[in-house]
């Protein structure tokens, strides 16, 4: 028995055997599969073989209809590779001998072969490492169309189908295609509270540990885990007696959930009257029946680049999204949804990158085409409910003036189609200083506003929120960010606008008293995390937050802030949910 620690970023206890999946080493999912499997792997080794065969068929094809016969011998040979018994047989036996999935088991055996050929004294044959590395990649993404989708079916006959992940890093654009119900953890070697991969973990009620360093390399495939999100400890084969008390813990975390489950009918409101607006913050279409589940009031922030995750350039379409983003409004109705603008652009290799908002739009004309063919979407989809429109990383009142000018432009193609489009509130995700230092000029033009801590937080301390290694500096406490927070809340009521939090600040329930004295009654947060966002709010006496924001504002380090906010809670416990 091994136990590891790292930082708990999703509570609860999981127990199951681990699913590896070291990205960085290249060689995609590793796990080791059951007896029963092996004839189903091998199974999709051979259809992966004969799909890279016909592809090589085709572009050799293709080759030499446009340059002429002769030119597709390249092609030739790595079709040749394909019977040679140094890679897919090689494979394969790895596969009987070893219960390797067919992923990693084409890994190994391209490895063993390029360094074959590196060693070689023939100058052709080392050069024949590129040719391999090549037909290694086709074969494996003719494995499937993901790299993860095989390793959850291989462990089915383990923990009743579900599995614990353990990667060096998983992007949240790959996490939020997964299919979280086969999950029962999550364990990263980097990441932080607020990474989205770890926020989609919260919402889907996944317990994860992230900031495990080397864990692909200290747990193998298949071992029996123990995670504790809450604490951060991962044990690796656990003795009988950590396995009962974990499987305690766990009982006792699903009773302190389901004692949560009668706040959900009632409103969020303080002991002395204030109401405070829950909504939620999703990532996929198929949370808003959660979000409905746990009482929120509507959608706060509908994160939709993802769905730009896993698709061509010229995907999704003008009617692929407006079928999601109606969906979205018709299943929230009559509650309002918010749905923040791409902020993602597509490089090469298909990986997701944050663009800083308009400014990046304006040097990519792909992304501008994008961005029209998703407001031309939005316009069609506010015919059939509540749908508000965000725009993320808005760094001052000439790019939100730009943003209005471009959503102006898609409602008139739109209605020039014959669809009489409603008028769409716009709103600023204040994320960058810039923005939150003239709040008070964006409030005057915008409909309402949103605070995304996790990024106004990164910016103004100058600190990676996703660097684990820097995560003692990422300080949401910082008297900089609280005074932001506090000179955004007297812009938006100067001028009679809507603000809200959707950071992960708003998920925290010990921020929640200082957040309410500062003046914000409207929160967006992980679905799972309102319950006891309520419970905590309806303990809460809106006069004495008040007055500890006001002394918080006060201190001059994170230390002195967080001594008030201990002793506030130390004065007024949680106790006996109101009415």
């Amino acid at each position: 028995m091994e136990r590891l620690n790292g930082l708990g970023t999703s509570p609860g206890v999981a127990i199951g055997r681990a699913v590896l999946m070291p990205r960085s080493a290249g060689g995609g999912v590793r796990v080791r599969v059951s007896d029963a499997t092996v004839p189903a792997e091998l199974e999709r080794l051979r259809q992966a073989v004969e799909r890279t065969r016909e592809q090589l068929k085709a572009i050799k094809g293709r080759v030499e209809r446009a340059a002429g016969e002769g030119h597709g011998y390249l092609f030739d040979a790595q079709m040749l590779m394909l019977d040679d018994p140094m890679l897919v047989h090689r494979a394969g036996e790895l596969v009987r001998a070893e219960h390797l999935n067919a992923e990693w088991a084409l890994h190994r055996a391209g490895e063993d072969l390029a360094a074959l050929l590196g060693s070689a004294s023939d100058v052709y044959l080392r050069e024949r490492g590129g040719d391999v590395s090549d037909v290694v990649s086709r074969l494996k993404s003719n494995l499937h169309q993901t790299d993860w989708a095989p390793a959850l079916t291989a462990l089915a006959d383990a923990a009743e189908g579900q599995v614990i992940l353990v990667t060096d890093e998983l992007r949240a654009s790959v996490a939020a295609q997964m299919d979280w119900s086969r999950i029962a953890g999550f364990v990263s070697e980097r990441g932080s509270r607020t990474q989205h991969t770890a926020i989609l973990a919260r919402s889907m009620r996944v317990p994860a540990v992230v900031g495990l360093q080397a864990a692909t390399q200290q747990v193998a495939p298949g071992a029996m885990l123990v995670v504790d999100g809450t604490t951060g400890d991962v044990v690796v084969d656990p003795s009988e007696a950590t396995l009962v008390d974990a499987r305690a813990r766990q009982q006792r975390h699903a009773a302190a959930e389901r004692s949560l489950g009668e706040l959900r009918a009632l409103p969020a409101e303080t002991q002395d009257g204030i109401t405070v607006r829950l909504l939620a913050n999703i990532e996929r279409p198929d949370e808003v029946a959660r979000a409905r589940e746990y009482g929120a009031e509507g959608i706060g922030l509908y994160r939709s680049e993802f769905l730009l995750a896993g698709v061509p350039a010229e995907e999704p379409t003008e009617d692929t999204q407006y079928d999601v983003y109606r969906a979205l409004v018709e299943q929230m109705a009559p509650e309002p949804v918010t749905i923040r603008s791409f902020d993602a652009v597509e490089h090469a290799g298909g990986r997701l990158d944050a663009v800083r908002g308009l400014r990046a739009t304006r040097s990519a004309p792909a992304g501008l085409d994008r961005m029209r063919t998703q407001l031309r979407a939005l316009c069609r989809a506010a015919v059939h409910g509540r749908l508000r429109l965000m725009f993320p990383q808005v760094g001052g009142v000439e790019e939100l003036r730009e943003a209005r000018g471009l959503l102006e432009e898609a409602r008139s193609d739109v209605r020039e189609g014959g669809v009489n489009v409603p008028s769409v509130p716009v709103g600023v995700m204040i994320e960058v200083p810039s923005a939150a230092l003239t709040a008070d000029l964006l409030a005057a033009e915008a409909d309402f506003l949103s605070v995304g801590t996790n990024d106004l937080v990164h910016y103004t301390l100058a600190v990676d929120r996703a660097d684990v290694r820097a995560s003692e500096l990422y300080e949401p406490l910082h008297p900089a960010v609280l005074r932001m927070l506090r000179a955004i809340q007297t812009a938006a009521a100067g001028a009679a606008r809507p603000l809200s939090i959707c950071g992960e600040m708003a998920s925290d329930p010990a921020m929640l008293p200082l957040l309410v004295g500062l003046g914000i009654t409207e929160l967006s947060m992980t679905p799972a995390a309102i319950p006891l966002a309520k419970q905590v709010l309806r303990k809460l006496v809106a006069a004495e937050a008040r007055a500890l924001a006001d002394a918080v504002l006060r201190c001059g380090t994170v230390r002195e802030i967080e001594g008030l906010l201990a002793e506030h809670a130390r004065q007024h416990p949680a106790g006996t949910v109101k009415g």
